[in-house]
């Protein structure tokens, strides 16, 4: 059977650009996901398409018939429903092995080890017709970000000063990163942090020692 892969954050508007969050000061989604207000932000957009479904399916927030849409969610082949009422259905659900939020708990649970891998079937499938490469980018640095424990400072870093720009859908090249990434070990975390987009970050002169001759 040939899956419909509805894509998913799309009923929001994006921002035109990334702005300073009023409660933690931080360009918005840079403090996710411990700042309530970044939080709130940038989960709007799952939230949109998990309410959808649920006005949908005739389901009411809260009631016990959302755990069964929880479960069919679960059991649907890869593009059946959007990727964000996928990664939904795993914020409402309790590991029953670490008892953490399913896909976040500690390194050692196979569990949310295997729910974390496994969504990612979508993304492989469905880009770059029903996905862009920066909702792909958005979903992962979501997801790494909720689960920051499992993965290295330096990738972690990183992600927190993408999301800003990620989510005014700005786009991503794989050399912009790389440098990005450079910066990073190099320990330039405090000018990257200063710039106003993603290009602007890639963009910060070359360290003495990289500059051509």
């Amino acid at each position: 059977m040939v899956q419909p892969y509805p894509p998913g954050a799309r009923r929001l508007g994006r921002p035109h650009a990334a702005v300073p969050c009023p409660a933690c000061a931080e360009l918005v989604g840079r403090g996710y996901p411990t700042c309530t207000s970044c939080a709130d932000r940038v989960d709007a957009y799952w939230l949109a398409d998990w309410a959808a479904l649920l006005d949908a399916e005739g389901v009411v927030s809260g009631e016990p018939e959302e755990r069964d849409l929880v479960a069919r969610v679960f059991s649907a082949e890869p593009g059946a429903y959007p990727w964000t009422c996928t990664d939904w259905a795993m914020r409402l659900t309790v590991c029953p092995t670490c008892r953490a939020e399913l896909g976040t708990g500690d390194t050692g649970c196979l569990r949310c080890a295997g729910a974390d891998q496994s969504r990612w079937a979508w993304d492989y499938a469905a880009m770059p017709t029903s996905m862009t490469h920066n909702e792909h980018a958005l979903r992962v640095t979501v997801a790494g970000l909720r689960a920051a424990h499992r993965r290295r400072d330096n990738q972690v870093a990183y992600w927190r000063l993408s999301l800003p720009f990620l989510m005014t859908g700005e786009p991503v090249s794989q050399a912009q990163a790389q440098r990005v990434r450079t910066y990073l070990l190099a320990g330039r975390t405090e000018e990257l942090s200063t710039s106003q987009s993603f290009a602007d970050m890639a963009a910060l002169p070359d360290l003495p020692w990289r500059a051509p001759a």
